[in-house]
């Protein structure tokens, strides 16, 4: 446990979970074929406990790394993810589902994209033994997806993902942020590749979700598409829709105003004077909140970082001599 290994397993059981023994032991299979020291880190979510007396005698009877982390509540799979992720200390860090999805014999095409020069991998399940329920289901969640991001990702919905160190730590998940953990390293300046890998068996049976599930993923697809265009730009964002309603509300109480100039009739009493004033009051104050947000944007912009630096080639007076480091 004094040095790191070379790669840091993070599983997070959530919601639902295979055999972790089996997951475990063909992942590192693996892993150990491509002369790979590793880490298990599984960090279990408060109501799937059950399964901690398994992981505790894998624990015991294997030499490997494995450690075992429970929440203290029903959290979900993105804190679960920030928990591992904090723990790892390879330098090289792969997150599975704590369910069979794609094949194990897929990482190895992932560390040579890796070593290609990826920041991170992610597995798209391809080809796709499910059904044709969850294929339409996929397609038309990664459609919507790609169209409000401009992304061209396929499977974002896949656990299986290895990615750089650095990746990680600047990757901030919360709520139901994981889905979209490719998009926000691609937004941060990170190269993501997508790497087809065939879909396991186990991963076919066809998933049926309640409408709460899919209002739920339809405020995080809202939620990530205001983080990759509007973060640094508030203004942009509540300006244009404050503007708008402004415009509209102005629109109204100029009719009016020239309704009652030509003697046309009274519009003391209407309704109309009444939503006119109120939408342009309206459209002020969503456009303050997108100064107030551009105000503290600019006052905290030194510490705000929206690039990465993939390379500094420095020439020393002293030796003449070039040095190349990526961070």
């Amino acid at each position: 446990m004094s040095s790191s290994p070379d790669v840091s397993v993070v599983i997070p059981v959530v919601e639902r979970h295979s055999d972790l023994e089996r997951l475990f032991s063909e992942y590192a299979s693996e892993l150990e074929t491509l002369g790979k020291s590793a880490e298990y880190i599984f960090v279990v979510d408060y109501r799937e406990r059950e399964v901690i007396p398994t992981l505790r005698e894998l624990q015991q009877r294997t030499d490997r790394e494995v450690t075992l982390v429970l929440l203290g509540g029903t959290f979900g799979e993105s804190s679960a993810l920030t928990v591992g992720l904090e723990r790892a200390r390879g330098a090289v860090i792969v997150t599975i589902a704590a369910y069979f999805q794609v094949e194990p014999r897929g990482v190895r095409d992932a560390f040579a994209a890796i070593d290609g020069g990826a920041d991170m991998v992610i597995g798209r399940r391809h080809p796709r033994v499910d059904s044709l329920f969850n294929r339409l289901q996929s397609a038309l969640f990664h459609g919507i997806v790609n169209w409000m991001t401009g992304s061209r990702f396929k499977d974002i919905s896949s656990g299986f993902r290895v990615m750089k160190r650095r990746v990680a730590d600047e990757l901030h998940v919360y709520g139901g942020m994981h889905r979209f953990i490719p998009i926000l390293a691609a937004n941060q300046g990170f190269k993501v590749e997508e790497l087809a890998i065939p879909q396991r068996r186990e991963d076919a049976p066809t998933r049926y979700y309640g409408v709460a599930v899919y209002l739920k993923r339809t405020l995080d697809v809202l939620t990530i598409f205001f983080l990759m265009k509007f973060t640094r730009r508030p203004l942009r964002f509540f300006g244009l829709i404050g503007l708008g309603v402004s415009a509209v509300g102005g629109a109204i109480t100029l009719y009016l105003g020239i309704y009652r100039i030509l003697g046309m009739g009274a519009i003391a009493g209407r309704p109309l004077l009444l939503l006119g004033v109120l939408l342009i009051v309206l459209g002020i104050q969503t456009l303050s909140l997108g100064l107030i947000g551009e105000i503290i944007i600019f006052t905290h912009a030194r510490s705000i970082r929206d690039y990465q630096v993939a390379e500094v080639i420095e020439k020393r007076a002293e030796s003449g001599a070039a040095i190349e480091a990526v961070p």
